[in-house]
């Protein structure tokens, strides 16, 4: 299984960025996915998340109404759009699949490299 993150970058305050993760090697489908972030010094928190049919998503109360997470089965790819960005969003980005039970646990199989987003004030 491979999970592809892209998009990061650096970007002003205010500014919107669009992330990538391309899967392969599952059926992509049938997966919970998953973007979560990590910053210097502070644990890993999960961002954003879509159900498999990509009708049902979670988002965290920080990035509510400024997030978007989406997903294309047909191209194995899911995305997260970020618009009226803030300092504060400064992380490594990561995707993950899980299984049906991740929609409420959380924990997800597999995880991409993940993709830095930098936040200039």
């Amino acid at each position: 299984v491979q999970l592809q993150a892209s998009g990061g970058g650096l970007v002003q305050a205010g500014g919107s960025l669009r992330l990538s993760c391309a899967a392969s090697g599952l059926t992509f489908k049938s997966y919970v996915m998953g973007w979560f972030r990590q910053a210097p010094g502070k644990e890993r928190e999960l961002v954003a998340a879509v159900s498999q049919g990509g009708g049902m998503t979670d988002n965290a109360n920080s990035v509510k109404g400024r997030i978007t997470i989406s997903r294309d089965n047909d191209k194995n790819t899911v995305y997260l759009q970020m618009n009226s960005l803030k300092p504060e969003d400064t992380a490594v980005y990561y995707c993950a699949a899980g299984w049906n039970t991740a929609w409420n646990t959380r924990q997800y199989a597999y995880w991409g490299q993940g993709t830095l987003v930098t936040v200039s004030s």
